[in-house]
């Protein structure tokens, strides 16, 4: 009886050691990012209690690692959070020479694309706006000859639901008119569009409880739970250890009752 209580002991502890080492397994979350981009990721995931960490590949690119048992929740408060936060093209990155000759309609082009990646990634800095995008409209000067089109520009806005934007669309129409020659200030529209508020207010704060991140209401019961069961194996083992010491007990008793043995 003794070895079969040991055995049963042995192998809950192999199922508990189990559980952990398969809760520690690391799966990542996103790659291809800069420092600020990771460093944001795990300040967020931070503040709800889920524990991340980052690798460097070999291009100096960063990736976001978490639990696999965290994986979802993860990507639900990245989500909420809006983040990570979207890469704009430089102008140095558009204009990078690929030793081709641009005519000047993909020059012209280029540079289009270019105003409009340094725009959306100047007004996505503002506090409260979560993501923009600035769709520019340049004409050409043949085109504005024959039917004198003016330069127009549309900012599209995703903001915090707690924001006042209204304050912040004249700010945003000044700056895109002013970084754009030729355009004016009522030629530029802003669309905002409100996030959803507290996206991610749904999302259990996690904890880590024996190196397992876990929602924390349930840390309680877990340790309720992990007391319980070594309450019951120390009382397995004193129940096996009163029966081996019985045991013996009777051994030694029967062999001094035992004729030629008294």
């Amino acid at each position: 009886m003794y070895k079969r209580l040991w055995r049963c002991t042995m192998r809950v502890a192999v199922v508990l050691f189990s559980v952990v080492v398969l809760q520690a397994c690391q799966a990542d979350l996103y790659s291809g990012l800069d420092e600020r981009q990771a460093n944001q990721m795990i300040s967020e995931l931070s503040k709800h209690g889920v524990q991340a960490g980052r690798k460097a590949a070999k291009d100096g690119s960063l990736t976001v690692t978490v639990d696999e048992s965290q994986f979802a929740t993860a990507v639900q408060i990245l989500e909420a959070s809006g983040l990570p936060e979207a890469h704009f093209a430089s102008l140095g990155d558009v204009f990078k020479s690929n030793g081709l000759v641009a005519s000047p309609t993909q020059e012209r082009a280029q540079f289009v694309y270019a105003m409009s990646q340094e725009l959306s990634n100047t007004v996505s800095q503002v506090d409260g706006i979560r993501t923009a995008r600035v769709h520019v409209d340049l004409p050409d000067d043949d085109a504005r000859r024959r039917t004198n089109r003016a330069a127009s520009a549309a900012v599209f806005v995703r903001y915090d639901a707690g924001v006042d934007i209204e304050p912040l669309i004249p700010k945003i129409k000044s700056l895109v008119a002013g970084s754009i020659s030729g355009l004016d200030y009522e030629r530029v529209s802003v669309i905002p569009i409100a996030a959803p508020a507290q996206a991610g207010s749904d999302i259990p704060r996690m904890t880590t409880w024996m190196g397992i991140s876990i929602p924390e209401q349930s840390a309680g019961k877990l340790t309720q739970l992990a007391v319980l069961m070594v309450l019951l194996i120390a009382g397995l083992a004193a129940v096996a250890t009163w029966w081996r010491a019985r045991r013996s007990l009777r051994s030694v008793r029967t062999y001094r009752q035992s004729p030629g043995n008294g």
